[in-house]
């Protein structure tokens, strides 16, 4: 089953079907946890989060070779949702790669989410997908040392770096 999920990224272009339905379901996610968040941004942690939920794939790769880290790391995202990460509230995620856009009725990508969903379409391009995948999204977040995901994998015992070189472009990890 094809997935004609279409969504607006940071810079306001629709995307029609570069999603895989698992993916589609976690982007979904993110704009509806941050809206009842009330945040004025669907950030990183928000895709990690709906990412680890809505694609069994994902957890089985923050896992890796000893299990529990999934388990780990949703507790710290959902300590988040809950209040235990106030400190991020009403401030603007911005790994600096795109502008920082305000003034949004909508919650609106984060420059660091924008950027981490172009880098699951390009690595998806690079392997020869057709969409990006869970996994696709999950390396691209390891990949950015400087976002909400990533600081939350590491607290969560997860070492970034290790994640996204331990998965190829298939979206497998590395034996």
């Amino acid at each position: 089953m094809q997935s004609r999920v279409g969504d607006e990224g940071a810079t306001g272009v629709v995307r029609e079907g570069l999603f895989s339905p698992e993916l589609a379901a976690a982007v979904a996610g993110a704009r509806r946890r941050a809206v009842r968040d009330g945040d004025r941004q669907v950030d990183t942690a928000h895709l990690l989060h709906t990412l680890m939920e809505a694609d069994p794939a994902v957890c089985r790769a923050v896992d890796g070779p000893g299990e529990g880290r999934s388990v780990r790391l949703l507790g710290y995202l959902v300590q988040r949702t809950i209040g235990y990460g106030l400190r991020w509230r009403g401030t603007v995620e911005d790994s600096g790669s795109l502008p920082v856009l305000l003034d949004c009725r909508a919650p609106r990508w984060s420059p660091a989410a924008a950027a981490a969903m172009e880098g699951a379409c390009a690595r998806a391009r690079a392997r020869g997908g057709e969409r990006a995948e869970g996994v696709d999204l999950l390396a691209a977040l390891a990949l950015d040392h400087r976002c909400r995901a990533a600081e939350v994998m590491r607290r969560a015992g997860v070492d970034t770096a290790a994640l996204a070189a331990g998965l190829d472009l298939t979206g497998h990890e590395v034996p």
